[in-house]
């Protein structure tokens, strides 16, 4: 029952999400990312578990977040660089870390939604 009903958070998070990324500079990548959690997380509560594509897509995440770690002005940079000010004072992205540093953490809650439901399938 907490399962599903946590998938049931996951999914209406990851659907309001790629809505919000539909005025985003790049919605052809993120919209995808978000939807696609989104339905793996939706199928879930109708018992619906397909472990294999659950690797798949954790697999991208984490190499993108990888490349966002470590990319210009990625996380690191953010943490190193830039001595981690705020990320949320406001919703514009008006320094060159932000985004990158958000989308990083995006895609962390994303891979562990699906770890979550990797280890219970």
């Amino acid at each position: 029952m907490l399962l599903i009903i946590l998938n049931i958070i996951f999914c209406l998070a990851f659907l309001v999400f790629a809505y919000l990324n539909l005025n985003d500079i790049d919605p052809w990548l993120w919209v995808p990312i978000y939807l696609s959690a989104a339905i793996c997380c939706g199928l879930v509560v109708f018992s619906l578990f397909y472990p294999t594509i659950y690797l798949l897509l954790i697999a991208f995440y984490l190499i993108y977040a990888l490349l966002l770690f470590f990319g210009k002005d990625g996380v690191r940079d953010w943490i190193v660089k830039y001595k981690r000010p705020s990320l949320v004072e406001t919703m514009q992205a008006d320094k060159p870390y932000i985004e990158k540093t958000r989308e990083f953490f995006g895609l962390l809650i994303i891979t562990g939604a699906l770890l979550i439901n990797y280890f219970m399938a």
